[in-house]
Order: C-alpha cells, then structure tokens, then sequence
C-alpha cells in the first residue's frame, strides 16, 4: 500500500485514526496500541502478504534478545557480548540472504567462471529498514539503554506504519516514551491539522515533482543509447532532483501522518542541496541513516579517536557499507566508496587549514553529489559510463535548431543543431523543471521550517491536495524509489 494511493488517503489512513482513537476515549489503551500493531502488520501485507511470518519472527527473536541483553531475562548462560554477536549475527544473515545472495553468487561466477543457478529471491519489504532499527535496539540493549519489556510495546515501535518501510530509522527510547505518555492518548487538533498539513507537502513533492522528473531520468538512463551534454546534465540533475523530492516527500508524509496519532518521528532532511562541503551534507541528507553509521559503525571502529590513517579507513568502511546496504550491486558499493573518498578528501583539506569561496565551496559540493548519484541511480556500469560520457561532452553538444542562425559559428566547433532532448524524450520544459528544482531546493525553506498555523498554511494546504490530487487522477501511481531498499 503506498502512501500515494487513494486506499491510503481516503481509507487505511483514517479508519485506523478514528479505531485507535475511539479505543483510547474507551480507555482501552492495550487494545488500541493491539489494534495499531494489527493496522501495521495490514498495511505491511497490504505488499505480499507471504513475507507476514518473517518480520514477526524477526520480532520476536529480537525481543527476546533484546530482552536477555537488557538484564530482564538473568538465566542467560552466555554472556551479554556473545548475546549481542549472535543477534547481530542473525539479523545481518537474514538480510544477506534476500539481499545479497544473488549478488555473492553472481560473483562467485564471475570469478570461478562457474555457473551457480540464482536464488532470484524478491526482496521482502521495508527488510533493510525493520534490520537496522532492531540492530540498533539490541545494541542499545547491550548499552543497558532500553527501559521497554513489553512485547507489544516493542512490536508497536518495530511495526508503526508511518516509519516501517522506508524510516526515518527511530531509537527505542525516541519512540516508546510517546507511546506511554499520557497526553499522546487524546487526540490533539493541533498536530492534526499540522500533520495533514505535512502530509500534503509530502503528497506533492512525490506525485508532481518527483514523478515529474522521473520520467527525463528514466528515459535517460534507461532508455536512450546514447546522450548529448545538455541531455546527459538534464538526465543527471533529473534523477538528483527525483531523489530528493521522492524520499523527502516520503518523509514528510510519514512524519505527517505520524503525527496524526501525536507521534513525532525524528526529521530525516535539512535541505541538503544547501550543503556547502561534503560532510554537511551527510548532515543534512536521510539524518537518520547517517546517525545509525555513525553511532553504530564509524565511533565502534574508532571514529576520529586513533591515527589519522585509521580515521580515514574507518570513513570508507563506514561508507562502503552503507552504499552495500542501499543496494546489491557494485555501483551501490562504488558510490559510497566516492563519498568514502570525498570525506577523507574533506577532512584533509580542513586538517591543512584551507577554506573556500561559499559559492565555489556549494557548487564542487553540489556537482559531486550530482555526478555520484549517477552511480546510485545506474542499473548497470554501462548506464553510468553512457551518462558520464554525455555530461563530460564525449557525445557532442546538440543546441535548438531554432539557435542556428545566431550562432552557427559554433558549428566549426563541433556544435550541431537540431532538437534538443530528443534522447530523453522531452523539451524545454525540462529547463523550467530544472530551474524550478534549484529554487525550491536552495531558496525555500524546508518542511521542518515551515509555520504550524496562520492562514497562509491552510490556503497552501488547499492547493498543494488539489493539485497533488488532479495528478493523482491523470497518473498511474509510483513507488518510492527507497521502497527498493
């Protein structure tokens, strides 16, 4: 079930506000908190329905462990480090096998020059994301940071919708203290109407921004055999912008219908095209992904506490990971080695003293995130090499024909005229696309700065649902792109 759907909006949404809220004026606050956990597990199945029973054993096996680690459970015979390996063990392994099994064998082919049949599991639903979060409740267990026993509780907090496919990645203790507060359990116009308010930025973003540009990068990447330099940069910046407004519109959504039941899910993005170095941007761009390498991969390694040699090593393991973690596959791997690169690059150059221009400091910023989200976003090495050429001009430079006559002394330069954006089967309304993508992104403030009443918010509320509607109507729905993570 998406979260673009009109059986999300218009039916699962409020029919599960309205059940949950009647159970707690009825006082029957375990049976509400049983109902939310039966709404999630629906909405989860909603996808396949066959994949049901590994998320709740996933649960259950890290409950208990969760529990023995925390020093509920005294009868344990193996010791609490041993515990944790195990657990972390078996949540890495669950993971490895939907995820990577094809991509190890495919290897191991490759290398032996063997012929291993592939497993071609698909893979379950929102795994990446239910792993990190309970991989992350085992270690805070370990940490004696967990207060939670109840499995219900536990199960509310790995299953709530809002955040079960695609995050933002929670804590345990940022969520579970909500939940049993006491003032979360009326209902609260307040964050209603700011939550609805949320939830339509994110509708927008996603169904008219974001799919918008969606069709240029997919035809580019995709679909044409070859681009141009202005096709290449418009496919390039395309997908760039398609990412942002595809997982940042996801987000709000999530936070907003969170926030609906008086849940507030920790903000995910901080406008990170504004980013003026690379770790600035790590700060700003999926928060709560760069939190979990950080605490749970990067300072366990030894962070920036040992030599600087080891501080870099730990930068690319670190990110090496998690461009594994987005996906199987060695461009996945290349474009975090990139950013690996690009962090160590960054912390050498401020360890030496050197600045940069503000302007100059966001456009090298900007521009490297670009050309690596090429990487991100090919499905084959071949498809980023095709769009590289063209961005580097390897292809030649094609300008509109209706240019010919002002500048045809480019032609000696090896300019051709003719019908530009042929390749990605688009027009100039991709400049405007484009141009607009960098105002919105630079110049507006983000959804987590935005004013929570006024008028002004309710006039834009109307207009951001009808248009996000009329798209709706005219479109066939999309999934989010981190869906596939």
């Amino acid at each position: 079930m998406l979260f673009n759907s009109y059986e999300f909006i218009f039916a699962f949404l409020p029919i599960t506000f309205f059940i949950y809220f009647f159970l707690l004026s009825k006082r029957l606050v375990v049976g509400a908190k049983g109902f939310l956990v039966f709404a999630s597990l629906f909405f989860y199945s909603w996808w396949n329905i066959i994949y049901l029973p590994l998320i709740l054993s996933s649960m259950l096996f890290n409950y208990v462990i969760g529990n023995s680690l925390n020093g509920n459970k005294e009868n344990i015979k193996l010791s609490k480090k041993s515990l944790l390996i195990i657990g972390i063990i078996a949540n890495l392994s669950l993971l490895g096998y939907f995820k990577y099994a094809d991509f190890f064998i495919s290897n191991i082919n490759f290398i032996s020059e063997s012929n291993i049949e592939l497993l071609h599991l698909a893979l379950p639903l929102a795994i990446s994301f239910f792993t990190f979060q309970q991989i992350a409740y085992l270690v805070d267990s370990y940490r004696k940071e967990t207060l939670e026993y109840d499995f219900l509780n536990y199960a509310l907090f790995v299953t709530f919708f809002p955040q079960l496919i695609a995050g933002p990645i929670v804590h345990h203790k940022e969520m579970m203290p909500q939940f049993a507060s006491k003032w979360n359990l009326v209902k609260s116009y307040k964050n209603i109407a700011f939550g609805i308010f949320i939830f339509s930025i994110g509708l927008f973003k996603k169904v008219v921004i974001a799919d918008t540009f969606a069709v240029w990068a997919t035809n580019g990447f995709d679909k044409a055999e070859s681009l141009y330099l202005i096709e290449a940069w418009a496919t390039s910046l395309s997908y760039t912008f398609q990412l942002y407004f595809d997982f940042s519109g996801y987000t709000d959504m999530a936070i907003g219908a969170a926030l609906l039941f008086n849940i507030k899910l920790p903000i995910n993005f901080n406008s990170p095209y504004k980013a003026k170095d690379i770790q600035d941007f790590w700060r700003r761009w999926h928060i709560t992904l760069s939190r979990f390498l950080r605490d749970y991969i990067y300072i366990p390694l030894g962070g920036n506490r040992i030599t600087n040699f080891r501080t870099y090593n730990n930068l690319m393991i670190t990110f090496i990971l998690g461009g594994l973690w987005h996906g199987a596959g060695w461009t996945f791997i290349f474009w975090g080695f990139l950013h690996g690169i690009a962090l160590s690059i960054h912390r050498l150059w401020k360890s030496l003293g050197f600045t940069m221009n503000k302007y100059i400091a966001w456009f090298v910023t900007f521009n490297f995130v670009n050309i690596a989200w090429v990487f991100f976003r090919a499905k084959e090495w071949e498809d980023a090499i095709k769009v590289l050429k063209g961005m580097f001009g390897f292809n030649g430079i094609v300008l509109s024909d209706k240019l010919a006559n002002k500048f045809s002394f480019l032609g000696s330069y090896g300019v051709e005229f003719g019908k530009m954006f042929v390749n990605v089967q688009g027009n100039i309304q991709i400049v405007g696309w484009l141009l607009f993508g960098f105002v919105v992104t630079l110049f507006f403030k983000n959804s987590n700065e935005v004013k929570k009443d006024g008028y002004i918010r309710s006039i834009v509320f109307s207009l951001l649902v009808l248009i996000s509607l009329y798209n709706m109507i005219i479109s066939s729905y999309t999934e989010f792109i981190y869906y596939g993570f």
